[in-house]
């Protein structure tokens, strides 16, 4: 076995039996490439981060204590979701300050990551309405195979954590993708199309409300429309107002 190939191995050995520190100012092999030795130490941090916070709740743990309760008569909306939620409020930041409407978006997470944080990020501010967009990096496999089962399953348990508490729910449909730029070849399309289905079946028999972006965003191929998105999976400006709209009309439907 080689240098390198050896403290590959090492380094692999000590991710997965979950060693925390190691100390590779010891080591006296001069010959490991210093770029390639960096490289690895990042991946390794990025690992560990990942592994002690794999829901992100330290992300939104100061601005959830700085933000605190609503205040009297404030008819709180808080948007859960991933990306294209927290990318929204850096797109149109007018749009939630005029608005009593809070940004809960995580870039990349899944919805077994929201369900873990939905007490932190959603009912602990005592939201009138919670707006769930999720599930389109699940079925990008972001963090491992996930079946429409699945999904249904933590955005159900979503929804009704929140019921239970008295917060109304609106649902999302999910927004159409012909394909994931960052995992090509996974023909999303179709499961896309199937999970949306779900979403509007659970949210009437359950007296929820259920938002429609697809029908406004969808193109012949089943995808994003080009003029609504820069990569046919996150939405412009153009995208979002057209989503801006439709949620307006969708929270107003759901307060009382």
């Amino acid at each position: 076995m080689r240098v390198n190939d050896r403290f590959t191995f090492l380094l692999t050995f000590l991710l997965f039996t979950g060693v925390n520190h190691i100390s590779l100012a010891q080591k006296d092999d001069t010959s490991i490439d210093a770029k390639e030795k960096s490289r690895i130490l990042k991946e390794y941090k990025q690992w560990t981060a990942k592994r002690d916070d794999w829901p992100n709740l330290k992300r939104y743990q100061a601005a959830n204590n700085e933000l605190g309760k609503p205040k009297e008569n404030e008819k709180r909306v808080v948007f859960m979701g991933n990306s294209i939620t927290d990318g929204w409020i850096n797109s149109s930041p007018d749009f939630f300050r005029e608005n009593p409407f809070v940004d809960r978006g995580i870039s990349g997470q899944t919805t077994p990551q929201m369900l873990v944080r939905f007490r932190q990020d959603v009912i602990d501010l005592e939201p009138e309405i919670v707006v769930i967009l999720a599930g389109t990096n699940d079925i990008a496999g972001n963090t491992g195979p996930s079946s429409l089962e699945m999904i249904e399953d933590n955005l159900a348990s979503m929804a009704e954590i929140a019921n239970a508490h008295g917060i109304k729910v609106v649902l999302c449909s999910v927004l159409p993708v012909y394909d994931y730029p960052w995992r090509p070849g996974l023909e999303p399309a179709q499961k896309i199309v199937e999970l949306n289905r779900w979403i509007r079946r659970y949210s009437e028999d359950h007296n929820m409300i259920y938002l429609d972006y697809f029908s406004a965003m969808v193109d012949d191929r089943l995808g994003l429309k080009a003029n609504y998105s820069y990569d046919g999976v996150h939405p412009n400006k153009k995208g979002y107002a057209v989503m801006e709209g439709l949620v307006l009309e969708a929270v107003k439907k759901a307060l009382p």
